[in-house]
């Protein structure tokens, strides 16, 4: 996987609030950036999170369609999931393929690094490529408040879905799915 650029870290002056929620921690700091300019900053703090876009050996795609509060709607995503403390980014996605889609794989391809919002947050997703998958008989179960449904989709059903703008692709997705396609040659 290609790294992240070198870091050119900001000096940090102060941090003037924080608020703490699942998963993430939301500060607003006081920092000279290192061009020298100074200023407050709202970041939103990610422990990191992996995706995998799983193929069958027919071709088809396996895709969620999962309810996001945050949009209040059901959207066409991959399988993913935040990273535990001290987890690696491939064992967070086993984990995440088996609980969200049922499925293990035998052959794991990195895809990169995607930033889904660089300008306030510091997430770092980590994608893959899953193939070799094996439906599981019993399924571990998954996080509580995960509403999603699994679905089977020809990559140009997928690929029409996106086009059309008939169902909504979050874009970590979107991402994982244009590199995906160039590995496996779509």
């Amino acid at each position: 996987m290609a790294p992240l650029p070198p870091p050119e870290p900001a000096r940090h002056l102060e941090t003037l609030e924080a608020l703490d929620a699942r998963k993430i921690r939301f500060e607003i700091n006081r920092v000279e950036l290192p061009m020298g300019v100074e200023g407050s900053f709202g970041i939103i703090r990610h422990p990191g999170a992996s995706l995998a876009v799983p193929v069958l050996d027919d071709g088809r795609v396996v895709v969620l369609r999962q309810y996001r509060f945050a949009v209040a709607a059901r959207i066409l995503e991959f399988p993913a999931g935040t990273l535990d403390p001290g987890e690696e980014p491939l064992a967070t996605m086993e984990r995440e393929l088996q609980e969200e889609a049922g499925y293990s794989a035998c052959r794991w391809d990195p895809l990169g690094l995607m930033l889904p919002c660089p300008g306030y947050s510091d997430e770092v997703i980590h994608l893959f490529l899953a193939r070799g998958l094996t439906p599981l008989e019993a399924p571990p179960a998954g996080d509580d408040d995960e509403d999603l449904e699994v679905l089977l989709m020809e990559p140009a059903a997928l690929d029409a879905a996106l086009a059309s703008g008939d169902e909504a692709l979050d874009g970590k997705s979107v991402t994982a799915w244009f590199r995906a396609k160039q590995l496996l040659g779509l």
